[in-house]
Formats: C-alpha cells, sequence, structure tokens
C-alpha cells in the first residue's frame, strides 16, 4: 500500500500553488461538507449517491448545491494520477470559501477538494468500544456530513486505547446512535435492527444499500430506537462503511469514566463481551453486499 496521498484544489493539484486559503472558513469554523468513497481499481463506488448526500449536506448548512460537473473533473484528475489505486479512498470536501475569523460567512466562491490514496483492505471482523460522549439528535447539524469531527477525533482515540477500531455514540437519550465513520446494526433472534435516522445517525450510504439489499433478499431488517444495553444482550453485531462495507463485530469494549472540562462523565450502560463473529445473519449480509457492489459501481 502506498502512503501518498493525492490532493486537488478548486481545479489543479496541489503542488502547483497555494493549496488553500488560510482564512478559508473550512479551516477556521470548520464550514464545510465531505464524502468517502470507496475506491476499487480506479473506480469511485456509488458515486451519484455520494453526491446526492452531500447537496443535502450543503442544503443543511445553507450553502449551494454540489457543482457536479466541476467536481466530477478534479475526481478524475485525482484519480488519473500515477498508478490505479487498487484498494483506496476518495474525499471530496466543499467548504463556504474564505471567510471572517468567526462565524459569520462572506459572499464569495467555495472551495473544492479532492484527495484520494490507497488503504488497506478491512478486516473481516473488529472490535468496537462504546464511549461516554453522546450524539445530540436535536443538533443543527444533525445527519449532516460536515467537516467538523473533533468529538470523533477523541472518541476514536479513547477506542484505539482500548485495542478497537471504532468508537460507537448513544444520543442524549440513551439510545444507540452511530460510530465516529460507520453505522451500526445488531441482530436479535435472526432479526437485524439499526438505529433510525431520527436517533440521530448519519444516512450512511453503505447503510442505506445494505438495507435494500438485504430486504430484497428476504432478511428481515427494522429501523427502530434502540438502548445502548441492546449491545449487551443481541446476539450478532456489525458496522458499515463506505471502506468497511460490512464488518463483523467480535468484541464490544466500553470506555471508562472520563473527565472533562465540564466534569466527569460516567461509564456507557453497557457491558463488554466477546462475540463470535461473524455470526450467520451477518456473514450472509457482507457476502450479499461483496457480491451486489461487484455488479454494481454507481448503485
Amino acid at each position: 500500500m502506498s502512503d501518498e496521498i493525492r490532493a486537488w484544489v478548486n481545479g489543479r493539484p496541489a503542488n502547483e500553488g497555494p493549496a488553500l486559503e488560510a482564512i478559508d472558513h473550512g479551516v477556521t469554523v470548520g464550514d464545510g461538507v465531505f464524502e468517502t468513497a470507496k475506491v476499487v481499481d480506479g473506480r469511485p463506488f456509488a458515486l451519484t449517491r455520494h453526491h446526492d448526500r452531500m447537496d443535502r449536506s450543503l442544503a443543511g448548512l445553507g450553502l449551494p448545491p454540489l457543482e457536479r460537473d466541476r467536481m466530477d473533473a478534479s475526481i478524475r484528475g485525482v484519480l488519473g494520477e500515477g498508478p490505479s489505486i487498487s484498494f483506496g479512498r476518495l474525499r471530496y470536501t466543499v467548504t463556504a470559501g474564505p471567510g471572517p475569523m468567526g462565524s459569520d460567512r462572506l459572499d464569495g466562491p467555495m472551495t473544492y477538494i479532492v484527495m484520494a490514496g490507497e488503504v488497506p483492505r478491512p478486516e473481516p471482523t473488529t472490535a468496537v468500544a462504546v464511549v461516554p460522549w453522546t450524539r445530540n439528535e436535536r443538533a443543527a447539524t444533525v445527519g449532516l456530513k460536515t467537516t467538523s469531527y473533533a468529538d470523533n477525533v477523541v472518541a476514536l482515540a479513547a477506542a484505539k486505547a482500548l485495542g478497537a477500531t471504532e468508537a460507537l455514540f448513544g444520543n442524549t437519550v440513551g439510545d444507540l446512535c452511530e460510530g465516529t465513520g460507520s453505522n451500526v446494526f445488531v441482530v436479535v433472534d435472526g432479526v437485524v435492527y439499526t438505529p433510525p435516522l431520527s436517533s440521530g445517525p448519519l444516512a450512511g450510504i453503505t447503510r442505506a444499500l445494505t438495507i435494500e439489499w438485504s430486504r430484497e433478499d428476504g432478511i428481515e431488517v427494522r429501523e427502530e430506537r434502540l438502548p445502548l444495553s441492546v449491545l449487551s444482550e443481541c446476539d450478532e453485531v456489525f458496522i458499515t462503511s463506505s471502506t468497511r462495507d460490512v464488518q463483523a463485530v467480535h468484541a464490544v469494549r466500553v470506555v471508562g469514566e472520563v473527565t472533562t472540562a465540564v466534569g466527569v462523565l460516567p461509564a456507557p450502560d453497557v457491558v463488554g463481551r466477546e462475540l463470535p463473529a461473524p455470526g450467520p445473519v451477518t456473514e450472509r449480509i457482507a457476502q450479499l453486499f461483496a457480491k451486489r457492489s461487484e455488479e454494481q459501481v454507481d448503485p
């Protein structure tokens, strides 16, 4: 795997000139949105769905819709640089452009950024850790894929300290929500459950395809509110994301109480446990997703 990250800013390679203005609102206040798509053999997966979701995120921030031709030209340019990426990540970002040092915006062009690089293929199973911080299901940015990711950085570092590769959040009412970059599913008595969008998770592209394709294959999938404690009681757990696809969870761990600037947060109400993974339902869904995604590059 190459460590090289290819990057274009506003339609040209980043190394051809100043890549980003210091006063860009994406830098100063995190005023921007982004998408991450899987790249297989040089081709991005489900790009139309990613563009559609970016439009929803831009609208949620009060920004104009994506200029698709402009973005697609940069995506082709980035993916066309150097050898074909066999398995990797495409990340493209739109910010509000240059702005003041506060939360106000200026009327000016938005900034378009495209990056790509190879990443390791996901392991068949992984460990997750439940963290004491919460997702706010009533936030102004709920359901938007914004560049404001500091919560995720802190949570993922805490999870990795326990040997996990993903952190799972509850929401403000104690329901299971999502991971830092993934959606979460559980299996109980052969039925698949995942938090509804009203619980605050991002509407993941892989999440949606997993639900659609599973139902088409006769697997019962329910979008329902789930208490965090379901992680202590369910038969199987798996997570989905653009670069993980469908990944079984073999261990659920718990980040203990943490001291913050406003006080001590208690550990979540979850019992850590090991699980046999992949379970039969997860394995069936993972195989189904692999088959269908190979058949359709832009489902």
